[in-house]
C-alpha cells in the first residue's frame, strides 16, 4: 500500500516505477534492483488494526530474501503476542509500535538488544503510553521516530523532534521515518546524526535514485 499521513482507510495500492506489481515480493525485488539495501521495513496493517495478520506473507518473504533483514511491525502489544510473533516469524526483527503497546515493561524485558521501538507520532501527540517519553531507560538501542502525519508527503523530516529525542536518549540509535523527500533531506539527517532513514515514496517515484544514494554514501 502507499501510506499517506497515517490515514489508513484511504491507503491505495502502491504504484511505483520500480516494480509492475504491488505484491510485496515484487516491491522488495524492485527496491533491490535500485540499490543493495540490507534492511527492509514492513508494517502489517491488518495486525496493527486487529484485523487478522499477514504472517504467512512475511514468512514467505523471509525465505525468498534470506540476506535481507526484515524489520516487521506486527502490532505487538503484550509479552504474549511478542512471544507468539517470535515463534511464528523467526529471524525477523520485531518492531514494537508505541501506537499498539499495552505493556511498557515489554521494552526493557525483551527488546533491549533484539528489537526496535517505533515512537509513533501524530502531529505533536505520541500515540501510546503517555509516560513512554519519560522513561528512555526502557527503550531498546534502536528507536524509529515515526511521524505518521508526514508519511507519504513532501513535508520533510521532523528535525526538531529528532534532536529533542537525541537529547533525551543520547545512547539510542534513531531512525527517521516520515516526510523525507529528496537528497537534501538525507544530507540534513546525516548532518544531524541519525543512524538511518525509513524511505518509501521518494524511492518509488524516483526523487531519490542511485545517483542520490551514491552521493550520500
Amino acid at each position: 500500500m502507499h501510506a499517506r499521513r497515517g490515514r489508513r482507510d484511504g491507503y491505495l495500492p502502491l504504484r511505483s516505477r520500480l516494480c509492475a506489481s504491488c505484491e510485496p515480493a515484487e516491491v522488495i525485488a524492485g527496491l533491490l534492483r535500485l540499490h543493495g539495501f540490507s534492511t527492509v521495513y514492513l508494517a502489517d496493517l491488518d495486525a496493527i488494526r486487529g484485523r487478522g495478520n499477514q504472517t504467512a506473507v512475511i514468512q514467505a518473504l523471509r525465505q525468498q530474501f534470506p540476506d535481507i533483514a526484515l524489520w516487521v511491525d506486527p502490532g505487538i502489544d503484550t509479552r504474549a503476542r511478542y512471544a507468539a510473533w517470535q515463534e511464528a516469524a523467526p529471524g525477523s526483527v520485531p518492531v514494537v509500535g508505541s501506537e499498539t503497546l499495552a505493556e511498557a515493561g515489554l521494552l526493557a524485558d525483551t527488546l533491549s538488544t533484539d528489537g526496535v521501538l517505533s515512537l509513533d507520532f501524530s502531529g505533536d501527540t505520541l500515540l501510546g503510553p503517555p509516560d513512554l517519553l519519560e522513561s528512555p531507560e526502557r527503550w531498546p538501542r534502536r528507536v524509529m521516530v515515526m511521524c505518521l502525519d508526514r508519511v507519504g508527503t513532501d513535508a520533510g523530516p521532523d528535525i526538531e523532534r529528532l534532536q529533542q529525542l537525541q537529547r533525551l536518549a543520547p545512547g539510542s540509535q534513531l531512525y527517521a521515518a516520515g516526510g523525507v523527500c529528496d537528497l537534501n533531506d538525507l544530507l540534513h539527517l546525516q548532518q544531524v546524526g541519525v543512524s538511518g532513514v525509513v524511505l518509501a515514496s521518494a524511492l518509488h517515484d524516483g526523487r531519490i535514485g542511485p545517483a542520490q544514494i551514491a552521493e550520500l554514501a
